[in-house]
């Protein structure tokens, strides 16, 4: 009896530790303020603008990579106000679509709007670095669940941007996005 006692106390602790990881110093615990100080500055309006080339993977629960994709981005600014839209091939030939509304405020706050998004995204860029929160809706055939969902995009000094993202559910992370964005060369800016 003794020894399920310890197992058990074990265990309580492995998940506490875990849990304390991974809010106070895994992905989840940085800020915007982490960044505030860097050389270079992540402007949405001049990183995200025009067209857009990404590639990127996921992984699932286990950390191996599920998924692998490309996208293409249109994106257009008036001041403060821009949109994005997203096209995103998978390598199992499958499409998705996503429209964003973004909204820049004055301060650093943005707004963000999408077809799959549930209510209203919130980020901010700070430095060389944006944070956008939001619940993303999976497409029906993936089981329709809302995901809470972390973005953290890093400008590069070539001005790539760096996208990783974490998605949870009930707390745990059951999936993963990285990806690269970067301005579309000249043939793809002639087609757009």
């Amino acid at each position: 009896m003794e020894s399920i006692l310890y197992v058990v106390i074990g265990a309580a602790l492995v998940f506490a530790l875990n849990w304390a990881w991974t809010r106070y110093a895994g992905f989840l615990a940085q800020v915007p303020e982490d960044y505030a100080d860097t050389a270079e500055q992540f402007d949405i309006r001049t990183h995200l603008n025009g067209p857009i080339v990404c590639e990127g993977v996921i992984y699932g629960p286990t950390g191996r990579v599920s998924s692998r994709f490309v996208g293409e981005f249109d994106c257009h600014w008036d001041g403060n106000h821009g949109t994005m839209n997203e096209v995103f091939t998978y390598d199992d030939g499958s499409e998705q679509v996503r429209a964003w509304e973004l909204t820049l405020g004055n301060d650093g706050q943005i707004k963000a709007l999408a077809n799959d998004v549930v209510g209203e995204g919130t980020g901010q860029q700070r430095g060389n670095s944006v944070q956008l929160k939001y619940r993303f809706r999976l497409p029906e055939a993936s089981g329709g669940h809302v995901l809470d969902t972390v973005d953290w995009m890093y400008l590069a000094p070539n001005g790539t941007i760096v996208n990783r993202s974490q998605f949870r559910k009930y707390g745990l992370k059951v999936a993963e996005l990285v990806a690269t964005m970067r301005p579309a060369p000249a043939e793809f800016k002639k087609a757009a």
